[in-house]
């Protein structure tokens, strides 16, 4: 009995056969993008053009397919590119190497790239063939002031082939994959705008009293003081000895800071258990539920309010016996702290001391009933967030998982 080679792991019924042996120079004409020089003359360009400037950070942003080009070149730059007015598949070869492209824009192309003329292939068989190529052709990138690829090394790549029917399902299979991701990506771009907006408005700018917009049915001033005058209690944290296995077998969570998300206020999953004699025998604490978890350092101004018992590591402080609504307290601290680090200008904060976080001040609506609005606004905010989010990684590893089994 004969075995096949040269076949997917995983195949859609009513396909069989090895696949075909090719080069992607036989598939394809491959010729490289060119660019006007010197390129910062601002003649190459004219905002008023049809014809887009394709850039790797467009590739980038876009994921690879191109819709919108921001940079319009002139005719005159026209003339010293190559201008692509029918859909192409490209491939980047300078800078960030190996990214495949698909332009749905008129588009001019710079040398950084190489396009593939007159195809004898499925184009979205193609793009996903070179998106499980990535990294392979990142290791083929010449070293130098910036990385580059050579476009022989791509022209004589190995590349395996079905029928043309087989490579449009295939295809199709992932183009709708990729359209679910994108669709989940928009909503949770969406959403995070209106949080930010939401963020801005719903409490009081620098030296006011009043939000700018406010839930239905509350009015009034807010109050201001610090942060160490709105919990009873403060805790540090610890690391209990990593010799004494029996410590960590027990059923405290014990929380790192890469257990917190960041860029969102969420519930945190321990990946770590310790027993009441690694708390009692180390520096760490067990903390009542309803408590503020604070990164202090390693990930500064991550936070999560946590329901349950729990125990740290150093890297936290955290804040029990609140004297206002813990969901609405876990919010204004974390939207004073993403002040703080927008202020460094993009430089990390290696970290913040007890005693400046404890001096930060915060305001809050007088009624338990406004700041109860807020937070469950907020939480719900982020719980969506975090669903498309959720979901965006689950698409990716799918097409991970299918990119590997379904190419040769």
């Amino acid at each position: 009995m004969s075995v096949e080679k040269n076949v997917p792991e995983i195949r859609f019924k009513g396909f069989g056969g090895e696949w075909v042996e090719n080069n992607l120079g036989g598939l394809a004409e491959i010729v490289r993008g060119a660019s006007p020089r010197p390129i910062e003359d601002p003649k190459w360009f004219d905002k008023s053009s049809n014809v887009g400037w394709l850039r790797i950070r467009d590739v980038t942003e876009q994921d690879g397919r191109i819709h919108y080009l921001e940079q319009r070149i002139s005719k005159l730059g026209q003339e010293k590119t190559r201008v692509l007015f029918d859909q192409n598949l490209l491939l980047s070869i300078a800078a960030s190497v190996g990214k495949p492209v698909i332009n749905y824009v008129e588009t001019g192309v710079h040398d950084g790239f190489l396009i593939f003329k007159k195809p004898r292939f499925e184009l979205e068989f193609m793009y996903q063939w070179l998106k499980s190529f990535e990294l392979e052709w990142q290791q083929y990138g010449q070293p130098g002031s910036q990385v580059n690829l050579n476009s022989d090394i791509v022209k004589n790549q190995v590349v395996f082939t079905p029928c043309e029917k087989e490579q449009t399902a295939i295809g199709n299979t992932f183009q709708k994959l990729d359209s679910l991701i994108n669709q989940h990506q928009q909503k949770h771009d969406k959403l995070s705008n209106i949080k930010k907006a939401m963020l801005e408005k719903m409490f009081p700018k620098q030296g006011e009293t009043i939000p700018e917009i406010r839930l239905k049915g509350f009015s009034g001033e807010w109050v201001e003081s610090s942060i160490g005058e709105i919990c009873g209690a403060t805790f540090g944290g610890g690391t209990p000895s990593t010799n004494e296995k029996d410590f960590w077998q027990g059923e405290i969570p014990w929380i790192q800071s890469s257990d917190v998300k960041d860029g969102i206020v969420s519930s945190v999953t321990a990946k770590k258990y310790i027993t009441k004699s690694a708390v009692n025998k180390s520096a760490t604490k067990l903390i009542s539920g309803n408590s503020i978890a604070i990164v202090t350092r390693v990930g500064v101004g991550k936070i999560s309010l946590m329901q349950d018992e729990y125990a740290t590591s150093q890297d936290f402080l955290s804040l029990s016996d609140l004297k206002i609504d813990s969901q609405y307290a876990v919010y204004v601290i974390w939207k004073q702290l993403q002040i703080e680090k927008e202020q460094v200008q993009g430089t990390s904060i290696k970290g913040i001391t007890k005693d400046e976080l404890l001096g930060k001040f915060i305001n809050y609506p007088e009624t338990e009933e406004e700041q109860t609005a807020i937070g469950n606004y907020f939480q719900k905010l982020d719980a969506l967030i975090n669903q498309h989010q959720q979901q965006i990684s689950k698409l990716n590893n799918i097409k991970q998982a299918c990119l590997s089994k379904m190419f040769v």
